[in-house]
């Protein structure tokens, strides 16, 4: 019976690492369950079956694990979990907003002191440096301030 016992644990230690290398790799917590139960095959190989016996375990191990991660390490294995694709999306960057200093636009709701100006098609949320500014009126941006625009009534 002690030579199942060591078969299954190697087998299962085996098992293990193998769905470390080659289905999820990255987890390490799989490998490392994979690696005690090797280490406790091999332990009870040479406790149980004596040195000459153990040795074999030790082999028969090592070289297990070694063709795991040779085919697990393969390129054509590396790709199936790899990126391959490039991402073309991007993202708004604030440091280079789209509504310039002087654009102007119109108001879609009242300004007190905050509200929603229209320029060309963008709806932007802007603010005033503290003035009422009623719906439907001209607004002249002043600049960006801390991610907010900032506008002024245009006079006229």
């Amino acid at each position: 019976m002690d030579w199942l016992t060591i078969a299954l644990l190697l087998f299962f230690g085996l098992v293990f690492l193998a769905a470390e290398v080659i289905f999820i790799p990255g987890t390490t917590v799989v490998g490392l369950v994979g690696f005690g139960l090797l280490a406790a095959g091999i332990w009870l190989g040479y406790r149980d079956l004596g040195t000459p016996a153990g040795h074999y375990v030790l082999a028969g191990s090592l070289v297990g694990s070694g063709v795991l991660v040779y085919w697990g390490l393969r390129p054509e294995n590396l790709n199936r979990v790899a990126l391959t694709q490039v991402n073309h999306g991007r993202v708004h960057d604030v440091r280079h907003p789209d509504v310039q200093p002087g654009a102007v636009g119109r108001t879609l709701s009242a300004l007190r002191p905050a509200g929603t100006v229209l320029f060309q098609d963008d709806r932007r949320e802007v603010t005033t440096r503290g003035e009422f500014v009623p719906a439907g009126s001209e607004v002249r941006v002043l600049g960006i301030e801390q991610n907010r625009i900032v506008v002024e009534l245009v006079k006229g």
